[in-house]
This record gives structure tokens, sequence and C-alpha cells, in this order.
């Protein structure tokens, strides 16, 4: 029977998590936008790069171009649909080196600690107080126009000023872990150093790891967003470079809205989404946010109960052989303390 009641606990847990309202849209966001980067290059209607009419300015919106045209006369539609695809897989490779790096480096300097976690918390703090897009426009400087144009790259070098916040914090949560008893326990067992971090250490770390990694893929998608509207990286075919191209054309100026809002607001949503799954990520695994009632189920199950009154210090009589004078003077001296009552017009009388 406990078995069965530890077991329905266990299922009720895992199935909090996707009933968060938080987690649903940003999971259902994230998802729209990875299934547009899947099919999007099979369904544009036109090449992102082809040429239509011969006309001065940009068309606006039509039948025959959903988005209109850029100052070239390509359709934006295409371009969009296309460029989803470059952001996302940047992001997502970005995310995954970022955030392997930070386990490695959190989690190893947490644990061993001495002079290694000296070091290593040196080398993330460098790389925190470091600027992020300077350093990425030189290191962008030294690649060259074909590395620039490599998804894997400039994943790798966005990773490279992305892994040490997430460092950071997995550095601190295994400060906390490594002394547990279950730790000692492997230790004292003769367990080796990277089978304890592995199954003792990380299992617990899983959820700061998954927040780390979706503060690392927002990150990304911010800076290569940057990197190609200041035309580091190649721009084609992307979300930034399409922003690039609209701002060399003065599009904001000129009035056509239909060449740079697309992309940014699909840049925005695809960021919202991200900041969605971690807030509900953290709403979850944080205890002072699953207590102060920012889930919805903790709203829905605080309404019926009274809420805690805190700085009280609670009187606790016993019961003796002098029961009622101990009740009578501990009543009267609370009553004293507070200035009112029988007991306090004796005192003043």
């Amino acid at each position: 029977m406990a078995m069965g009641i530890g077991t329905d606990q266990l299922a009720q847990r895992a199935l909090r998590l996707p009933r968060s309202p938080k987690i649903l849209t940003g999971l259902g966001i994230l998802l729209f936008f990875i299934l547009w980067a899947i099919i999007g290059p099979f369904v544009r209607p036109y090449s992102p790069d082809a040429t239509f009419a011969n006309a001065p300015v940009p068309l606006p919106p039509s039948g025959a171009h959903w988005l209109g045209t850029t100052q070239v006369q390509q359709d934006v539609f295409s371009q969009l649909l296309v460029g989803g695809g470059r952001m996302i897989g940047v992001a997502l490779i970005g995310g995954i080196i970022a955030t392997v790096a930070s386990v490695a480096i959190g989690v190893t300097a947490g644990y061993l600690g001495g002079l290694a976690d000296d070091l290593l918390s040196m080398l993330a703090n460098i790389f925190l107080v470091m600027p992020a897009l300077p350093l990425l426009i030189i290191m962008v400087g030294f690649l060259g126009q074909s590395a620039s144009s490599n998804l894997f790259v400039i994943a790798l070098v966005i990773a490279v000023t992305g892994w040490a916040w997430g460092a950071r914090v997995l550095r601190a949560q295994t400060l906390s872990l490594r002394n547990r008893d279950y730790v000692d326990s492997a230790r004292i067992i003769g367990e080796r150093r990277w089978r304890i971090i592995a199954t003792e250490i990380l299992p617990n770390l899983t959820p700061i790891v998954a927040t780390s990694f979706l503060f690392t893929v927002l990150y990304a998608v911010g800076t290569y967003a940057a990197l190609a509207f200041l035309g580091l990286v190649n721009p084609n075919w992307s979300w930034g470079g399409m922003l690039f191209y609209a701002q060399l054309s003065n599009a904001e100026l000129t009035g056509y809205w239909w060449w740079f809002i697309p992309p940014g607001l699909a840049i925005a949503l695809l960021g919202t989404s991200l900041v969605l799954l971690n807030f509900g990520i953290d709403e979850f695994i944080n205890p002072r946010l699953r207590t102060a009632g920012l889930t919805s189920k903790g709203r829905r199950g605080r309404r019926g109960r009274r809420r805690p009154e805190f700085a009280l210090t609670p009187v606790i009589r016993t019961v003796t052989g002098t029961g009622i004078s101990t009740g009578i003077s501990t009543a009267a001296s609370t009553a004293t303390s507070a200035g009112t009552g029988p007991a306090a017009e004796g005192g003043l009388a």
C-alpha cells in the first residue's frame, strides 16, 4: 500500500509540470517554430533569392506575395520560411555546446574543490565579466567569409561566450550536494569520482541543467540575430539577415513594414516561448515559488485555507498542579504587554 501511494504521488508530481500555463504556452509556441523550421523550406512558394517584377520600390502584400517583396523584388514570405531553420539550428547547436561546457566545468569545479575549483571558477568569472559582443565581433572577424556561413562554427563561437553563467550556477548547486549523505556513502564504498558525479550529483541537477539550456538557447537566438543584423555573419537567409537588408534600404523610415515586422515578430515570439518555458520550470523546481503560490495549482489550493501569519510567537500552556494560576498569569502578562485588560489597569493604578 505504501508503495502504491508513493507511486501515485510520483505520477501526480510528474504530470504537474505540463499543466502549468507557462509551460503549455511556451511549449506550444516552440513546437510551432520547430515545425516551421522543418517544413518551411519545402512549402515556400518561391526561392528566397528569386527576383520578380521590375519595380523601383518594395511591393506591398498581395495575393502573389503574401508579405510583399524586398527592394530587389524578392519574396519576403519565402525568406521568412527559410530563415527559421537557420535561426533555430544555430540556437539549438549553440545551446547544446554551451550547456555541455557549463556542466563539465561547473560540476567538476564544485565537486573537486581546492585548486581545481579556484582555477575553473576564475575562468568562468573571466568570461562573465568580459563584454560578449566585442568578443564576438573579434572572433567572427578572424573566421573569414567561408566560416561565417557555417552554422556549426557560428554556434560554437556563440557558445564560447554563453557557457559561464550556467557553470556558475551549477558549481553553486554542486557545492551544496557534494557533502550529502548519499554522496559520502558512495565515496566511502570506493566509487570513482566520475561515477559519483554521473550517478549521484547530475540526476539531482537535471532541472538546473534544463533551465541553463533554455537560457543559453535564448541567448543564442538574440546573439545570432544581432550578428546577422550587424552584417558580421552571412545574412542569407536568416531573420536577422532580413532585418539587415531592411535597415540598409531604410525600410523603417520609408514605411515598408512588411519587410521588417514579420522577422522581428518571429524572433520576439521565439524568445518569448523560451522565457515562458524557463519561468515554468523555475516555478516547478523552486520550493519558494511553489509555496508562494505562483503556479496555478498553488493558487487554487490556497483559496480555502487561511493565510499564514508571520511574526507571531505561539504561547504554549503546560497543564500542571497549578495550571489555573499559570494560565491566568500568562494571560495577564499577555494583556499587560498589549497594554489592555484588567492587569494593565491594575499596573497603572
